[in-house]
């Protein structure tokens, strides 16, 4: 198949967003359906009568207890096959739907909490979501054209049962299948979460901060804003156990963890909780990407962390080597040779982006933070701020207001 490396990368990255997708044919395999819920007998309907799907054509579905699904036919196969996606919601289920659904199926409310569990294990995906998006990209290559149907599938043989076994909403929801697959779903968000962070990875931002990723966190209050709080508490452990596993000393984690910690204490309104963790998501990646000093050399380790600890020390070569009780040539050699620079344009550099910070977030004199910076003479601190960021501090501040 010409295209079987374009469908392998989209299934790849479907299932890596918790979003089942899977190949149905002839000899796929069989799956049971007396403890799972209707998405399985969705998806074997489908498997049994691959006939009453059309070429060229991308199917929608969506059953009355709002499970979401997309598939079409593929091409080329040597058995007539099909690529099956879902379930997903549109949207996050209201819980007074989920009630109207448990009363129309007769549920018992003993069982409320066990479908309040399963609908938020589920992913959810707008219709102009990147992964759907991605799915319509890939139909164009797939059939050479924009062109195509997309086509809501009906068939009321689909949904003659209800869609919940008896056999597992007469058991325990503590320790139902869907309270299984809801902890296995939360833990491998967080460990794909913590390796996206370790390599510094931005562009994998909307996989975690989208609304999949308060989903994947357990609700363990009826309070929304204490709920919020949770989600950003947890967020930020897992970020800096990330930062930590990409190099990070733990002399950057604490700082950057002791910030996020106070804004989360001062989050007064659950809308604000995405940015907030866009922000840590971004704040912790850049923090790997520049102070990773995990591939350096134990002496060129402690260095960098001598180095940044106390910017306004005395930070020439001859000090930094005296401290750290080194020859003055090996210790620039090794420094230039690991780092790319020497150790005086190092800590121009680390001192300059010091300075940027604090022209930005405070109203310090600018002989003050040059201060900060370890330099004492105020117009050497102007030329050499100009030098690197390119503005004067003065001009850098006014731009920034």
């Amino acid at each position: 198949m010409v295209y079987q490396k374009e469908l392998e990368f989209l299934i790849n990255v479907f299932n890596k967003c918790h979003v089942d997708a899977v190949i149905l044919n002839e000899n796929s395999l069989e799956e049971k359906e007396n403890e799972y819920n209707n998405f399985l007998s969705t998806r074997n309907y489908i498997k049994n009568n691959l006939a009453l799907l059309k070429s060229e054509n991308l199917y929608k579905l969506t059953d009355d207890f709002g499970l979401c699904y997309r598939f079409l036919l593929l091409p080329g196969q040597p058995v007539k096959s099909a690529l099956f996606i879902g379930p997903f919601l549109s949207i996050k289920m209201p819980e007074q739907r989920i009630l109207e659904i448990s009363e129309s199926n007769d549920f018992p409310p003993k069982q409320y909490n066990f479908l309040l569990e399963f609908y938020s294990s589920l992913p959810v995906l707008a219709e102009n979501s990147q992964l759907l998006t991605m799915l319509t990209a890939f139909c164009e290559i797939l059939w050479g054209t924009p062109s195509f149907l997309t086509t809501d599938f009906l068939n009321e043989n689909l949904f003659s049962g209800a869609p919940f076994s008896k056999t597992l909403l007469n058991a325990d929801p503590a320790s139902s299948l869907i309270k299984k697959e809801a902890i296995e779903r939360r833990y491998a968000f967080e460990n794909e979460l913590i390796r996206a962070v370790a390599s510094g990875q931005t562009q994998f931002e909307s996989n975690f901060i989208s609304p999949l990723s308060n989903e994947v966190f357990e609700k363990r209050t009826p309070d929304p804003l204490q709920n919020a709080k949770n989600y950003c508490i947890i967020m930020n452990t897992l970020l800096r156990k990330g930062a930590e596993q990409g190099g990070v000393h733990p002399v950057y984690l604490n700082q950057i963890s002791s910030e996020f910690a106070l804004k989360i204490e001062n989050i007064s309104s659950a809308v604000v909780v995405q940015d907030l963790m866009r922000e840590m998501f971004r704040s912790y990646c850049r923090l790997v990407r520049k102070h990773n000093i995990r591939p350096y050399t134990p002496i060129v380790q402690k260095t960098v962390l001598l180095i940044d600890s106390d910017l306004s020390n005395d930070l020439s070569s001859k000090t930094i080597a005296n401290h750290l009780g080194v020859s003055l040539g090996y210790l620039c050699s090794v420094f230039k040779k690991e780092t790319g620079k020497t150790i005086s344009q190092y800590v121009c550099h680390r001192r300059m982006d010091y300075a940027q910070h604090l022209l930005s977030t405070s109203n310090l004199q600018i002989q003050t933070i040059a201060l900060h910076c370890g330099i004492m003479d105020v117009q050497y601190f102007s030329k050499q701020f100009k030098r690197v960021k390119g503005k004067t501090p003065s001009n850098f501040r006014r731009q920034k207001k």
